[in-house]
């Protein structure tokens, strides 16, 4: 089978790879080596599939449906199977095999990849999707090797300064976003391991239990953080209504009442983690989407 990666893969990854990377033009060899490797029967490749890794959905030896994903070291899949045989099934998809030979290759089960909260209606899609979020706050495992909010977000700080420093037009937003961030990482209430990319697109239907969070970026950090990007999930159909900031005001005060965080961090890691996604949206060239991300940041 040809292993052609989805136009969303080559675009996202064209934006951040670092000169001399060679993983896209050497995936179709490494796929076809992990599906000899592990005996799988190919189905077909994920379309549109994520940003960051190729999505193929297989069967095993046996038949069991499965799926084979396979992601540059820069998106940190090692990081993603540690989390996700941490957390062993519980919120999350499960691990086929917890190791690999090969780095950057996970056999996860499978579950319905085109069926997430997202395709609920607004109010149930939060509710499932913050409950999914509750059951993968859990301690790190001892001495784990995850990055923290704080070391995560100081890598993104230097960024935003740089890029503020270049386009005076978003430097108010990113001063506030930065101030923020300093107060918040000072005294974090919690350092539980974090999904770390949490959204509705990221949880999917599943067999053992109704929903299962996928593609998890894992941090240790405080609950704020994990939530804040659930805050912003749909920031178009909010930009586009009158009353896009009052909503996005009470999304921010319901969220926080129903998993129990304080509201003002979840406040101000919103307003971080928002600026920085525009900002980086920007320096790529996304513009729609960094004008989206940066309007919805001044609305907090």
């Amino acid at each position: 089978m040809v292993f052609e990666p989805p136009k969303r893969l080559v675009r996202a990854l064209g934006e951040t790879a670092p000169e001399g990377d060679d993983w896209l033009e050497r995936l179709p060899e490494t796929a076809r080596e992990a599906v000899a490797q592990r005996e799988l029967t190919v189905e077909r490749v994920q379309v549109p599939g994520g940003r960051s890794s190729l999505v193929v959905l297989v069967r095993t030896a046996d038949g069991t449906p499965a799926v084979l994903k396979l992601a540059p070291r820069r998106a940190r899949p090692e990081a993603e199977r540690a989390a996700l045989a941490h957390w062993a099934g519980r919120g999350a998809v499960q691990l086929l095999e917890p190791s690999s030979a090969a780095e950057g290759v996970l056999l996860l089960e499978r579950l319905h990849p085109d069926v997430s909260v997202r395709s609920l209606p607004e109010a149930k899609a939060l509710l499932e999707a913050a409950g999914t979020l509750r059951r993968l706050w859990v301690d790190p495992p001892k001495e784990h090797g995850f990055e923290t909010v704080a070391e995560r977000t100081e890598r993104q700080a230097r960024a935003m300064r740089a890029s503020a420093a270049a386009d005076p037009e978003v430097a108010p937003l990113v001063e506030a976003a930065l101030a923020a961030r300093e107060e918040l990482v000072a005294a974090p209430p919690e350092h539980r391991l974090l999904h770390g990319t949490f959204r509705q697109s990221k949880v999917l239907g599943g067999e053992r239990t109704p929903w299962l969070a996928v593609g998890p970026d894992p941090v240790v950090g405080e609950h704020a953080f994990d939530l804040a990007r659930l805050v912003r999930d749909r920031v178009e159909d909010l930009i586009a209504q009158t009353s896009g900031a009052s909503t996005t005001r009470r999304r921010v005060k319901r969220l926080a009442e129903s998993l129990e965080v304080d509201r003002e961090r979840l406040r101000g890691w919103t307003l971080f983690r928002a600026v920085e996604s525009g900002v980086r949206a920007r320096r790529v060239g996304r513009e729609q989407d960094a004008e989206l991300l940066l309007e919805f940041a001044a609305w907090l």
